[in-house]
């Protein structure tokens, strides 16, 4: 809901600022006050293209502003927040306020501002579409594409068509993915195969060669010791020899650390200090032990490594090195592949069975398909009679008795996940006419009162929170003019509406009546922009009646519409 609009600078209208608020909010005024430049401000808000001929004469830049109250957690404010900005305070913990603003340079620049940060122009498309609904004499409709009409009528055909379209489309989803897999698996078939082939090549070979988890480090580090044997054993003998000196009588480190030894025990009777340093020297000669029993074992490995043939274990590893450097660029690869393969080469070889048995599932689907869309279509059409009957009753309230609103649903060949039908609206204009487009057999203020009757018997299905009309009253008046404003009032009960208006019949269904004055120069300033009630209402009713704010019949007769447009919706005045 938009709370409040500020305007500097654009048009005639120098400075002014809008309070709107919940209901229906009527705008009036003289003509030439600049009552449309409401309708312009907020579409350079919502993102329309900017024209700096609205800039005011011998101004630099025309700015605007609006302030809508909006859910803190929906998706405006979600996408507010992507762009950078935020929702102000709005007092309630579920609502924030947004603030959106534009500046326009005379030379052309445009500046867009989104919730306190700078944005491309283009967010504040994104958002006008969540926003508000802008019909005027030359605004987009917001039913134009063929998909929004029949998104609007499925809403309007409420749940029976809803739970039918849910259970087309789990049926459409499952024959797409079906129909996708098995072309998938046709248009592959010759290259599945020549894979399939390749896998079994690669698993043969690999599977010859057997290798096993670490066995290329293993071979390469057996090897290296039997390349240099002899030089391993002479180290070895030696250190052990030299550690304990198990073949000859020579002085060896045992021996050393054991005569250390004692001879510090014999003086540690004298010095309790000695007898520290022989008790750490007797663990010395243990490790010494230790170190010389590891020693020999090693020289037995040796013996018993020299038993093995180098040049045998030399062919295993270039068996090995040949499989790396063809499957992977390690023999752990080569092991993950030869898995992944086998698994690979299972799913590839069944797919013939899986072609034969999709092309059954996808035959077994298009049927059900088929019904469930037929069914979908029989709903739309039944609901677009209804819809198009409630539209064209409500036309004939509105001045154009002869027009008739048309609800097209027809069937295509081709299938979607909205079902196969097309709908669009039509409008016969007249009796003998051919049914066209919306926007196409209507003149600006008849297209915006065929909206407010599409709009009206929407307003229950297809919620929108605010509705702004500019000059939906154009070539009205009298008994049709009261009509349009008890119309808006209805639509105001679900949503916010906002309408330009110069006729008293329509301004007298409102709960906001907001006048624009220009002053005698002909310019609009801050104080030109006036929220009425009571007798200033009143006068302004018969102004827009018969021109004179003091004319006593005009008076009277402004008196009596309020009381109608009261009594008829229960609008306060």
């Amino acid at each position: 809901m938009i709370e409040e609009i500020s305007i500097r600078d654009l048009g005639v209208i120098e400075r002014a600022t809008l309070p709107l608020g919940p209901g229906f909010t009527a705008l009036t005024g003289e003509t030439g006050a600049g009552k449309t430049m409401v309708v312009t401000a907020l579409g350079l808000l919502l993102g329309q293209r900017a024209d700096s001929a609205v800039v005011r004469s011998g101004s630099a830049q025309l700015w605007v502003e609006g302030r809508w109250r909006v859910p803190a957690d929906g998706e405006v404010a979600e996408r507010v927040r992507d762009a950078g900005g935020d929702l102000d305070d709005a007092g309630e913990a579920s609502y924030g306020e947004l603030v959106l603003s534009r500046s326009v340079a005379a030379e052309g620049r445009s500046r867009a501002v989104v919730g306190g940060r700078g944005a491309p122009v283009s967010v504040l498309g994104e958002l006008a579409e969540q926003l508000v609904v802008v019909h005027g004499q030359s605004d987009q409709i917001r039913l134009r594409s063929a998909a929004a009409q029949r998104d609007a009528l499925d809403r309007f055909a409420g749940a029976p068509l809803a739970e039918a379209l849910e259970k087309y489309r789990q049926a459409f989803r499952r024959w797409s993915a079906n129909r996708e897999e098995l072309a998938e698996l046709v248009d592959e078939r010759d290259r599945r195969a020549r894979e399939a082939d390749d896998l079994r090549v690669a698993l043969s070979e690999i599977e010859a060669v057997a290798p096993e988890p670490g066995e290329d480090e293993a071979l390469a580090e057996q090897a290296e010791r039997l390349t240099n044997l002899e030089s391993l054993r002479i180290a070895a003998s030696v250190s052990r020899e030299a550690l304990s000196a198990e073949d000859s009588d020579g002085p060896d480190v045992r021996g050393l650390l054991e005569t250390a030894r004692r001879e510090l025990e014999r003086a540690g009777a004298h010095d309790p200090a000695l007898q520290t340093l022989a008790d750490s020297i007797a663990g010395l000669g243990f490790q010494v032990e230790d170190a010389a029993a590891q020693l020999s074992t090693y020289l037995a490995a040796l013996d018993a490594d020299g038993t093995h043939d180098l040049e045998v274990i030399q062919e295993r590893r270039a068996e090995l090195t040949a499989l790396v450097r063809k499957y992977g660029p390690s023999l752990d690869e080569v092991l993950e592949r030869a898995a992944s393969g086998g698994t690979r080469l299972a799913e590839l070889e069944g797919d013939e069975e899986r072609i034969e048995q999709l092309t059954t599932l996808v035959t077994e689907d298009e049927a059900e398909v088929d019904r469930l869309a037929e069914s979908v279509s029989e709903l739309r059409s039944t609901a677009a009679q209804e819809l198009a009957a409630r539209v064209t009753e409500e036309l004939a309230a509105l001045a154009m008795a002869d027009a008739e609103v048309v609800v097209e649903v027809e069937r295509r060949d081709d299938y979607t996940l909205a079902g196969r039908d097309a709908v669009t609206i039509l409008l016969r204009p007249h009796a003998g006419a051919e049914p066209r487009p919306l926007g196409k057999g209507a003149s600006g203020g008849e297209l915006s009162r065929v909206m407010l009757a599409i709009e009206v018997v929407l307003a229950g299905s297809d919620p929108v929170p605010t509705f702004v009309f500019d000059e939906i009253d154009a070539g009205v008046g009298g008994a049709s003019a009261i009509e349009i404003g008890r119309r808006l009032a209805r639509l105001a009960e679900t949503a916010q509406v906002i309408v330009v208006t110069h006729l008293a019949q329509v301004a007298a269904f409102a709960t906001n009546h907001l006048t624009v004055v220009k002053a005698g120069d002909g310019s609009v300033t801050a104080s030109s922009v006036r929220q009425l009630d009571g007798d200033d209402r009143i006068s302004e009713m018969a102004r827009l009646l018969s021109g004179l704010t003091d004319s006593e019949s005009g008076l009277a007769h402004a008196r009596e519409l309020i009381e109608l447009a009261r009594d008829g919706v229960g609008v306060r005045s």
